[in-house]
């Protein structure tokens, strides 16, 4: 919106040249996300609080977990609301690739705030049942994605961290690997979301990472020497993972240990969703797997965890999943297994990075 508004102007006044490089609007995005939720964020507490909308706690989990009764939760909503507004406020609004984002982030959020809200309001409710659950993420997920496919000059070919003319075309089955990416990574991202700023660390950094990848396969000059798929508008994209980066960061203020308000699933459904878009707008779907690999490893554990428990009748591998958990019963303080995930997921966001050189 300000780049409409503003960068016509630039005749007149020089200085609105700026808003033409995608460079600025994503510094300019991010700090206004940031300090968005850093403002709104007591306010978005403290009505959370007034309509007794607080986290509801399993029984099958940490017994440290418990005193997180009733603190409030969807903090999501206060997320999605300013990425969305930021997103709009310094993009190029013709951009296709960012409206599909934007549509993603929306859909999954919706699914999130009714699962959410029916574990709150009733409360022996599990929320919306998994089936179901993944029939609405199937839905727009894929709505979104055949759209994607679609558009002229997108094409269907993958691209591998490490190697630089590895480039095979999946043709129409390119839709259910995408389905995939965005389906999983919403679902990885929210069982991430289980300690006190544990999600959110790992989201600045891939979103961080993604940022850098959006640019530059916009860019025809640094994409071609990179030897990276050169996707045209790429680059508004970059706008949108700085308003994620410096939203999360702001939620972060009041999300580290011990947490003022949860993300709930609005939040992490959406994100997780959100990040699976930007990378297959980006052509840089493998690339999820090395910087969101703690989300990556998250989900692995939960999924080796129950199917070990079927086939040996009963037995774990963990002491509990998703992993987090596993290191709370060996007795680790929460603090301690959320900066050392943390620290894993920036050695991984700078291997991610790497990868630029390393083909």
């Amino acid at each position: 919106m300000l780049y409409h508004l503003l960068f016509p102007l630039h005749e007149y006044l020089s200085v609105l040249h700026v808003f033409r490089y995608i460079t600025f609007r994503c510094i300019g995005s991010a700090l206004t996300a940031f300090l968005l939720v850093l403002v709104l964020g007591p306010v978005f507490i403290n009505w959370i609080k007034s309509h007794h909308i607080g986290q509801v706690v399993r029984k099958d989990g940490p017994k440290s977990h418990y005193s997180k009764q009733g603190v409030p939760t969807m903090g999501g909503l206060l997320i999605l609301a300013v990425v969305i507004l930021t997103t709009l406020l310094w993009i190029d609004l013709s951009n296709h690739f960012v409206w599909l984002i934007l549509a993603v982030l929306v859909w999954f959020g919706a699914i999130g705030a009714y699962d959410d809200y029916r574990k709150i309001r009733r409360r022996n409710s599990k929320g919306l049942s998994v089936s179901a659950k993944l029939l609405l993420q199937v839905l727009g997920a894929g709505t979104a994605i055949v759209v994607l496919y679609l558009m002229p000059g997108f094409d269907s070919q993958l691209s591998f961290p490490f190697f630089k003319y590895l480039r095979p075309d999946l043709g129409v089955f390119y839709i259910l690997f995408a389905l995939l990416v965005v389906v999983g990574a919403s679902n990885a991202v929210n069982l991430t979301d289980g300690l006190d700023g544990l999600m959110t660390g790992p989201v600045v950094v891939t979103g961080a990472v993604y940022l850098l990848f959006a640019y530059l396969a916009g860019h025809a000059l640094f994409a071609a020497h990179l030897h990276i798929p050169h996707v045209p508008g790429a680059g508004e994209v970059a706008v949108f993972s700085g308003a994620l980066v410096g939203a999360s960061l702001g939620f972060l203020w009041f999300n580290t240990y011990p947490a003022q308000v949860f993300m709930g699933d609005v939040g992490s459904l959406a994100i997780g969703a959100a990040l699976g878009m930007v990378a297959i707008i980006t052509k840089q779907e493998f690339l999820l797997v090395i910087v969101g690999g703690v989300f990556v490893m998250e989900a692995l554990s939960v999924i080796l965890q129950v199917g070990f428990f079927k086939m040996s009748g009963g037995k774990r591998i963990f002491l509990m999943a998703p992993f987090h958990h596993h290191f709370e019963e060996k007795g680790w303080p929460e603090p301690k297994v959320v900066v050392r995930f943390w620290i894993i997921s920036i050695v991984l966001g700078l291997l991610a990075i790497a990868t630029l050189k390393l083909r």
